[in-house]
């Protein structure tokens, strides 16, 4: 397990047992554009099948993400969550930064995420655009996140031969 605290006092771990899957879930399916309406089933196993890393204060839970990962080459960094009480902050690029830190440590070299209006803050933490043309993504959510840059529904699976 992972643990950083800051001088303001902001405690991050990565135990899962901490995380408060309550609130996680409340935060990502009303207020989260890429998971609303997300079951809390579906978020209990999502953090279960991740590095879940959490941002604590005195008053409980400040901050989420968690980190798909080999845990050797390749890491999405996804699911991540301030607290409208905690931002402004600087929680979001910590929490960002030590996800960086912490997988550089592990040897992973290539972390994605996709975000579309948090730019800056994962560029204070050294992310940079992804080179278009070379990624290719099959989607086959039931409900896509409104992003005002939707794909169009993806073909139909089928088995030739």
């Amino acid at each position: 397990m992972f643990t950083l605290t800051r001088d303001d006092g902001y405690l991050l771990s990565t135990d899962p047992d901490r995380i408060d899957l309550d609130r996680v879930h409340r935060w990502l399916s009303t207020d989260a554009y890429w998971a609303l309406g997300r079951s809390r089933e579906t978020v209990a196993r999502a953090f279960a099948g991740s590095i879940p890393f959490g941002v604590y204060s005195d008053g409980g839970q400040a901050a989420v993400a968690r980190v798909i990962t080999d845990g050797a080459t390749f890491a999405y960094l996804c699911d991540v969550y301030v607290a409208p009480a905690e931002r402004g902050r600087g929680l979001g690029t910590w929490l960002a930064t030590a996800v960086r830190d912490h997988l550089a440590g592990l040897g992973v070299c290539r972390i994605l995420l996709a975000t579309n209006d948090a730019h800056g803050v994962y560029a204070k933490a050294g992310f940079t655009p992804v080179e278009p043309g070379i990624w290719m993504e099959l989607d086959h959510r039931p409900v896509k996140p409104v992003t005002g840059k939707e794909h169009p529904p993806a073909a139909p699976l089928t088995v030739e031969g």
